[in-house]
């Protein structure tokens, strides 16, 4: 048996990275899934979004894993979407149970400078994409009547400040502040709500030249292996980064049994981080 046999999870950002690695987890513990992502590009990230053909793997993995999956293009900025497909999987798996507010972009630049454009569109993804999310699902968990979870996923940055990032960083404290509001005032549902706060994690969010120079700003186009020493040099365990299976693991803890009694955390998955 799974743990998580019978439920049926939301989970945004599904295309690839932790959304994917999420369902994927999910699916192999029995649930089924209802994925949406973008598809297409944010204009202030500098690397490319996922694709519909991503969605398409996720849906193929998914279904490899034993699952069954409603997969749909949504931006997480549009809540009309959103509640779309939250409904036509309901309809079709009976139920809701966890919501997995995961959708985020990066960007970069001094908050002293920064456009307004830029700053808006991180907050309106990171942060009020999160809420729309919720506000797609929660309705049908507290109509279904059986509790549920939800987790939110913020970040390092989302505890600490990190340079060069500021907007990020508000964005993902944001989230924090939202978990905590958000696990009171569900908790007479039986809704569990916690944030999860990864460290740099191998995801194309990660990889990407601009984090790459974030790392080294000494270099003018630095290579991944240029950037792997620098990555590690924030972290306790001798890694540069956790895998996006590492985050989903210690989801499915939250979401599942295992945690029933883990409400308005801030989980960190982050290789000694916070610590050092």
């Amino acid at each position: 048996m799974g743990k998580l046999d019978g439920k049926v999870a939301f989970i945004t950002g599904a295309a690839r990275g932790q959304g994917r690695a999420h369902a994927v987890r999910f699916a192999e513990e029995g649930a089924n899934i209802i994925a949406v992502d973008i598809c297409a590009q944010v204009e202030s990230a500098p690397y490319d979004m996922g694709t519909a053909a991503e969605l398409e793997e996720t849906t193929r993995l998914v279904e490899a894993a034993g699952g069954k999956i409603v997969s749909r293009i949504a931006d997480v900025r549009d809540l009309a979407a959103l509640t779309a497909a939250v409904d036509e999987g309901v309809e079709q798996f009976g139920r809701l149970d966890i919501i997995l507010g995961n959708a985020g972009i990066c960007t970069y630049g001094d908050l002293a400078t920064m456009s307004e454009e830029q700053f808006d569109e991180m907050i309106e993804i990171d942060l009020t994409g999160v809420w729309k999310t919720v506000r797609a699902g929660v309705g049908k968990i507290i109509e279904g009547g059986n509790g549920g979870s939800i987790v939110l996923t913020s970040s390092t940055a989302g505890l600490k400040n990190q340079n060069t990032i500021g907007h990020y960083v508000a964005a993902k404290h944001g989230v924090t502040g939202l978990t905590k509001a958000l696990a009171n005032e569900l908790a007479p549902h039986n809704i569990r709500v916690n944030s999860i706060h990864p460290t740099n994690c191998r995801t194309p969010m990660m990889t990407n030249p601009g984090v790459r120079k974030m790392f080294r700003p000494d270099l003018e186009n630095p290579t991944l292996g240029d950037a792997i020493p620098a990555y590690g040099s924030i972290l306790l365990l001798d890694t540069p980064w956790v895998e996006p299976e590492d985050v989903s693991n210690a989801i499915l803890f939250l979401v599942s049994e295992e945690g029933r009694f883990v409400t308005g955390t801030a989980m960190p998955v982050d290789a000694g981080m916070l610590a050092k």
